[in-house]
């Protein structure tokens, strides 16, 4: 569904320059100087040409490539032969030379500088005496094909080395004959009676070939794209009776014969090989039997073969081929168009074709300038859509781009050139594939104003639909332009579905030349008028582009006719730009080819640049009056369109994306696209895209148009048929519309036939919804639609207070309207809430059942089939109605012995029981117990039970709170949290309910000793219970380590100091015992318990010293030593060597890197078990993962945290130290002596542990990392690579003063 259209054209006019010394006979022959050959030097950007002249020999002319620059050709050189006839012209980069290959076998190089001037001068490097009928250089010109006059072929090399040389005509077929087993064969069938005799052949005359008298007898070779092999046709005698024919022959790169074709009646010289390989392209004529004048029937067309020599199809050409021949094929370099040279007598044509879905088109037809004929055509190695034409005066070079000509979105038109038909289809109302079309709209050839005749080109070379309006202009290079007014039908109908008229046809000016755009815009003035535009963009004779407007303004319509009321030319000072597509007239913009942008002024007839592209970009469009400077969004497009709000492009990564126009203008105007694809300076765009909503098409697929109307968006396949999509942000733009406009039904059938959930409808304008809910009912109106809203609408992710207050007013407004009508919608409405109302759809049941009782049948069977039988059963009985629990079960079609037994048995219950038995079978045992304490005080010991089983304590208390039963359920509720080791809630319970002894042994399970002696005292026991109490809790405080505590109540309780300085003297607490000590005059204490209980805390700190002080060191040494390792062996440190770990499968469901899945373990393993673990063991790996077991990478940082372990320890020691130390110096001479050895001990500790926390977390000095997104990506890959002092903090060691300066003295 796209045109090949010209985006770029370069006129280069001959003019030879002669000695002043030339004869004047000489200069009269001048103009029989001629250009034959051409070809690009794709390393320089230039084009060079040879040309043929009588008195000159052979001269080679250079351009530049840039389609900008129109100067003449420079003559670089020449070389003079008696047969100034040139068969190749090519250069070679590798070698730097330019090669050129005459007719009479000589071989002629230039060398080439870097800026394609000559260096030296013509060098014959070869001749071939009996001449040269053909030759072809291989695409990597590293191979060179010549067929000489004595007809053997030579393969050379690029520098001339002859690799085989051999006769061409050979009887033999070549390596890949063919052989034939005679598996299947008629012979070896049975015949029956009839027998074999008939398979006898019977003798004939073989089919006589016709030679054709307009083949020049010369041979032809065509390359395939990769040089595997190339292909040569030359004629052949099939008998010596019969006429030469042509006859295939395809070789190797080696020149090795693989396969020879027969003989095809009628076919040509022409050859070109595909370079996909795939197709190898001549042509023929068609022939028939008769007199020699009447065998032509006039069809010619092209023929395609395999390379087995097998015809594989091929196309007619159009028009009749009796006054014309096929002079020369060419494949563009991506093998897509296929160029086909047709020598007419008036002048010749260069067609394009394109196929697509098996079907040729003809895309563009190039007339020759001055009507004289095309000497030679070329396509760009590398720039697939660029070709050269040379004439006998003229270098012409024509790029191409890809076009896709979509009209209104209304009608979804799209248009494409077929030769002299425009194929229409208006895919609102139609999708047929191509090629066929809704319409095939034919163009008459227009003829000259001046001469009368027809232009030689028939087909136009571009089209335009207007984008707001049913019109289609089409313009020819000549200088012709048409406009049509389709007439689309967009109703539904059997009527044609366009019927176009011609309205405006006229000549364009002559001083405009190659005219290669046209754009056709409107819009409406008024209902009844219209204002109509067509620019065209050509070129004036110094190749400057120059745009003609023909403008209708205030057009009656219906349109039938126009007559342009104002015609204006802009004339602009650069070659090759483009027509930017627009709606309006006035927003006529021209893009130049360097990608700025400028502004058309219509009135003025002049122009202003406004913005500029970071590239040229031949596909493009204006949206509105908006335009933005170097942006780019993607950079994988390969096709694009706006249409509902979005840019719509499809990707090479394939899938479509779909950017709101909103986003892609913020992005814009903040200058924050994707400049650089691989900078991180602007990632904005990319990240927009990210964001923005994707689907997944067909490889390659390109977008055709987009019809907003109908949702649609028409793509086209790499093979050419279509597919036609509605993605969900199109469909979205249309509901989100109607439901602004207030078209509810319209968008619920939207929702519904492309599967959106309804509750957009809510989500979109909910207050808006809320108001308008009686016009959506009223729109609505069936009740299965209605139900499916509110299905959809319960099943959907909004707040379930939205969902509620939805159905609500739903269910309001149309039990308002007719509660029998909508009765299934009232249920669902009820039933589809969050939580569900089951005994409100019950009760409205009951409620039908007393109105209309005929439609209740039905809705018990619908509110059954919307809701589970069982539950709603269950919903039933626990409203205690029997009748609706028989109705339910019945429809519900339940046996009747599972329920009516129970049902029995519950009627013959008391009320309040009976509510009670249906509420524990409901399992509800809240309201069940609610239900029993009301049944009267004989249940209440089964209430306490049950409440007990169900643990129902605090809605017992509720119930029961206020009366004499209040302090039975709180001794049940005291005794269930004292079995649940709750204590101290118990022991408030049991004082609550005034059961002291229970409390105080709930207090004294929960060690609140000073609860527990309060209460003792209150209740007034005796001195013995007291102090038995009391010794039992200082127990267990002493066994909790509570000594101050223990010693308290030991004092207070149990009146024994003895015990209560023990309890002191074990938890260092010297000062406190000292005190009590004093305090009750017990002074024999001093020398029996304080004294050597210091000494004993003395030896306990001392060890713990020692200790720490020995795992310090041992900590160090292997630090050291590892650390030592991780930089003399790496490898070993990390494991990454490990000969057992080479058949590891890396591909588990962890994302990190095989190097740092191994450096985890040491164990040796041979597959991956990951997908077998389960997450129990997964947790367990990781657990061990920083173990720090030895050997293990995790081994560093387990040590760096014992040591941050030990400097905690080593605070907690300091503490206890500074307690001691003081009753260490005052004791005695003995004490005084151990508190000087233990104040040195520490202090030396903290002296090394301070030494090794410095020398442990030196850290190198290192740069300041920026602060980025690359950055921080970067340090979670490598996050398990971190040195171990970055992931543990260094400790900091206590600076708080503990030590005894006497102590210090002393030491001195």
């Amino acid at each position: 569904m796209r045109n090949l259209v010209p985006s770029a054209i370069k006129v280069s006019t001959l003019k030879p320059t002669y000695n002043e010394q030339t004869s004047d006979s000489a200069s009269s022959n001048c103009g029989q100087e001629s250009i034959v050959a051409a070809t690009f030097d794709v390393d320089r950007g230039l084009i060079f040409a040879a040309s043929e002249d009588a008195q000159f020999g052979v001269r080679i002319w250079r351009t530049p490539v840039d389609p900008c620059e129109w100067n003449a050709p420079i003559l670089c050189g020449s070389f003079s032969s008696i047969d100034p006839k040139v068969l190749s012209l090519r250069v070679v980069g590798e070698s730097a030379q330019l090669i050129l290959v005459t007719r009479s076998g000589d071989t002629v190089t230039w060398q080439l500088d870097e800026f394609g001037e000559f260096i030296s001068g013509p060098d014959i490097v070869g001749s071939v005496d009996s001449g040269i009928l053909s030759v072809e250089w291989s695409p990597d010109d590293t191979l060179l094909v010549m067929i000489t006059g004595d007809e053997n072929l030579i393969l050379m090399t690029s520098t001339f080395d002859v690799l085989s040389e051999a006769p061409l005509h050979t009887e033999d077929f070549g390596e890949d004959a063919p052989i034939n087993v005679g598996w299947g064969a008629k012979e070896t069938q049975f015949h029956g009676s009839i027998g074999r005799a008939h398979l006898k052949p019977s003798p004939q005359s073989p089919t006589q070939i016709q030679e054709d008298p307009n083949d020049d007898g010369l041979p032809r070779v065509s390359w395939r794209g990769d040089g595997a092999y190339f292909v040569v046709s030359s004629l052949v005698r099939q008998t010596p009776q019969s006429g030469k024919g042509r006859v295939l022959r395809v070789y190797s790169n080696e020149a090795r014969l693989q396969s020879t074709a027969e003989i095809v009646a009628g076919l040509e010289p022409n050859l070109s090989w595909r370079p996909s390989g795939n197709l190898i392209a001549s042509t023929q004529k068609e022939t028939r039997a008769g007199p020699s004048d009447t065998q032509q029937t006039g069809k010619h067309g092209v023929v395609f073969f395999e390379r087995n020599g097998l015809p594989h199809g091929g196309f007619n050409l159009r028009g009749d081929g009796r006054d014309s021949r096929i002079k020369h094929l060419a494949w563009s370099s991506d093998s897509n168009v296929l160029a086909v040279h047709i020598e007419r007598a008036h002048g010749d044509v260069v067609q394009l074709w394109t196929t697509g879905n098996y079907h040729w088109y003809l895309k563009q037809e190039i007339s020759v300038p001055l009507s004289t004929h095309f000497t030679s055509i070329n396509w760009h190695p590398e720039v697939s859509m660029r070709l050269l034409l040379t004439s006998s005066l003229q270098i012409i070079q024509q790029d191409y781009t890809w076009e896709t000509c979509a009209g209104a979105n209304d009608t979804g038109c799209v248009g494409v050139i077929d030769g002299q038909k425009i194929l229409l289809t208006p895919f609102r109302t139609q999708n047929i594939p191509p090629p066929m079309s809704s319409h095939q709209l034919l163009v008459n050839t227009p003829t000259d104003a001046s001469s009368g005749d027809l232009f030689l080109s028939q087909v136009p070379p571009h089209i335009s639909l207007s984008q707001s309006h049913d019109l289609l202009a089409a313009v020819w290079q000549e200088g012709h332009i048409m406009m049509w007014a389709l007439q689309t039908r967009i109703t539904p109908g059997g009527e044609a579905a366009m019927n176009p008229i011609l309205i405006w046809s006229t000549n364009l000016p002559w001083e405009l030349c190659h005219c290669r755009q046209v754009l056709v815009s409107s819009k409406n003035d008024d209902n009844d008028h219209r204002t109509i535009s067509a620019a065209i963009l050509g070129s004036d004779v110094n190749g400057n582009d120059r745009i003609v407007i023909h403008d209708f303004e205030h057009v009656i319509l219906p349109l039938t006719s126009l007559e342009a009321t104002r015609l204006r030319t802009i004339s602009l000072q650069q070659k090759n730009g483009r027509l930017i597509p627009h709606e309006v007239p006035r927003h006529l913009a021209w893009q130049a080819p360097d990608g700025s942008i400028f502004e058309v002024h219509r009135e003025e007839e002049s122009y202003s640049q406004i913005c500029s592209f970071t590239e040229y970009c031949p596909s493009s469009q204006r949206v509105d009056a908006r335009l933005f400077n170097r942006t780019s969004l993607a950079s994988n497009v390969n096709s694009f369109t706006v249409a509902s709000g979005f840019v719509i492009f499809t990707t090479t990564s394939h899938d479509v994306q779909f950017a709101p126009l909103e986003s892609v203008v913020a992005i814009l105007t903040s200058g924050q696209g994707m400049l650089s694809l691989t900078g991180d300076e602007n990632k904005t765009g990319e990240l927009a895209s990210q964001a923005w909503q994707k689907r997944r098409v067909e490889r390659g697929s390109r977008i055709v148009t987009a019809v907003p109307s109908t949702m649609s968006l028409v793509l086209q396949m790499p093979r050419g048929n279509l597919e036609t999509i509605n993605p969900r942000p199109m469909v979205m733009e249309v509901v989100k519309s109607d439901l602004d406009a207030g078209l509810w039904r319209k968008a619920f059938l939207a929702c519904r036939k492309h599967r959106i959930d309804f509750s957009i409808i809510v989500e979109h304008n909910q207050e808006a919804f809320m108001a308008s809910i009686p016009a959506f009912v009223e729109q609505i109106e069936d009740v299965d639609y209605l139900n499916l809203f509110l299905t959809s609408v319960g099943r959907s992710q909004l707040p379930a207070d939205v969902v509620a207050n939805v159905c609500d007013s739903v269910r309001q407004d149309l039990e308002d309207r007719n509660l029998t009508k909508y009765v299934n919608s009232i249920l669902t409405a009820y039933v589809v809430k969050s939580p569900p109302d089951h005994e409100a759809g019950l009760v409205l049941l009951l409620r039908l059942r007393g109105v209309n009782p005929s439609l209740v049948d039905e809705a018990v069977k619908y509110i059954i089939f919307l809701v589970d039988a069982d539950r709603l059963f269950d919903t039933a009985l626990g409203m205690y109605d029997f009748s609706l629990v028989l109705m339910v079960a019945q429809h519900a079609q339940k046996d009747p012995r599972e329920y009516l037994p129970f049902l029995r048995e519950l009627r013959a219950l008391p009320q309040y029981y009976q509510h009670f038995k249906i509420d524990d079978h409901l399992k509800r045992p809240a309201k069940a117990l609610r239900s029993l304490s009301l049944a009267g005080p004989e249940y209440f010991q089964e209430a306490l039970d049950y409440l007990d089983t169900h643990q129902l304590h605090d809605e017992a208390l509720a119930i029961w709170q206020g009366t004499d039963k209040y302090m039975d359920v709180l001794g049940i509720y005291g005794a269930w949290l004292f079995d649940r080791h709750e204590y101290h809630q118990a022991a408030t319970v049991f004082v609550e309910a005034s059961d002291a002894r229970r409390a105080m042994i709930s207090y004294e399970r929960a060690l609140q000793w000073q609860e527990l002696f309060e209460l003792c005292l209150k209740e007034q026991l005796d001195g013995d219970e007291i102090m038995e109490i009391a010794y039992r809790i200082a127990d267990e405080l002493f066994s909790k380590k509570r000594f101050s505590e223990s010693a308290r109540v030991l004092l207070d309780y149990a009146k024994d100091v003895r015990q209560a300085i023990h309890s002191l003297a074990q938890g260092n607490e010297f000062a406190e015992a000292r005190r009590i000590i004093t305090l009750h005059a017990k002074p024999e204490l001093i020398e029996e318990l304080v004294f050597p209980y210091a000494l004993d805390c003395r030896a306990q700190i001392g060890d713990d010293i020692n200790e720490m002080r020995e795992q310090l060191r041992k900590q160090v040494a292997r630090l050291t030593e590892l650390r030592i390792k991780k930089v003399e062996e790496p490898d070993a440190f990390y494991n990454l060597d490990d000969p057992t770990l080479h058949n590891v499968d890396v591909m588990t469901d962890v994302s990190i890197a095989p190097t740092t899945f191994t450096r985890y373990t040491v164990a040796p393993s041979a597959t991956s078990k990951a997908s077998k673990r389960s997450s129990k063991t997964k947790r367990k790996m990781e657990r061990k993962l920083g173990s720090g077991r030895k050997g293990t990478v995790d081994e560093e940082e387990y040590i760096l945290k014992s040591v941050m372990k030990l400097v905690e320890r080593c605070a907690t020691t300091q503490g206890e130290t500074r307690k001691l130390l003081p009753h260490l110096l005052q004791l005695s001479q003995a004490h005084r002596e151990e508190g000087v050895a233990l104040q040195v001990e520490f202090d030396y500790l903290q002296s090394e542990l301070r030494a090794a926390i410095e020398d442990i977390w030196k850290k190198p000095d290192e740069p300041t990392p920026v602060d980025s997104w690359a950055t921080r990506m970067q340090e979670k890959a490598k996050e398990q690579l971190v040195e171990p002092l970055q992931r543990v903090p260094k400790p900091e060691m206590s600076k708080s003063e503990w030590s005894l300066k006497l102590l210090q003295q002393k030491l001195a």
